[in-house]
């Protein structure tokens, strides 16, 4: 159905432009052959040919290619899943899913907002994970300044740093793989808590 969309338009904007099979493929450099194949819809114009026919027919590669979003739940629960990407370092959960998105973007639907939520609560994540680090960076210093000593046994202890650390860890984790069973069963990804720094 997409190919004879396609060749529909190929077709109708050679009309528009007033040229013949014969000419489009003697401006373009292609054959007649080629032509055909693609207004009869059994080839789909890619790469330097579809430069040559957007060139030629003074129009963008877009205004040929349909660029029609198409459902594809295992690209959405990739990009989900991309976000594990955090357990290797924080910043990552964030960078990867936003170069899938790139890569896709406006071409499947259901993309835009997944990626919001992905988004804004991995940013949520990290600046957790940061404000963590940081507080108990800075009681440890506060103590050592306090007490004008650098003993160990002034710093916080280890476990309560494992805890809050491995609690952000483990329920980020979690979170992920429920949304690829949600993305699965077709149901919206949910993720919180969040800041929505992108709307």
């Amino acid at each position: 159905m997409k190919n004879m969309n396609l060749s529909e338009r190929v077709k109708e904007i050679r009309m528009k432009s007033g040229l013949s099979q014969e000419v489009l493929a003697d401006e373009t450099g292609l054959s007649l052959r080629t032509i055909q194949r693609i207004e009869s819809g059994q080839t789909e114009p890619r790469g330097d040919t579809l430069k040559k026919l957007a060139n030629t027919l003074k129009v963008t590669p877009d205004e040929i290619i349909d660029w029609e979003e198409q459902t594809d739940k295992s690209f959405l629960s990739a990009l989900n899943a991309s976000s594990l990407g955090f357990i290797l370092f924080p910043l990552l959960g964030i960078i990867i899913p936003l170069f899938l998105w790139i890569f896709k973007k406006g071409k499947i639907a259901g993309l835009k907002s997944l990626i919001r939520e992905i988004l804004n609560f991995q940013i949520t994540w990290t600046l957790l994970l940061v404000l963590a680090f940081v507080t108990f960076t800075g009681i440890t210093i506060y103590r050592f300044a306090q007490a004008q000593d650098m003993s160990p046994a002034l710093m916080i202890n280890p476990t309560i740093k494992y805890v809050v650390y491995g609690f952000l860890y483990t329920y980020n984790f979690i979170l992920i793989i429920i949304n690829s069973i949600r993305i699965k069963e077709e149901k919206e990804a949910r993720y919180q808590p969040k800041i929505r720094f992108i709307r």
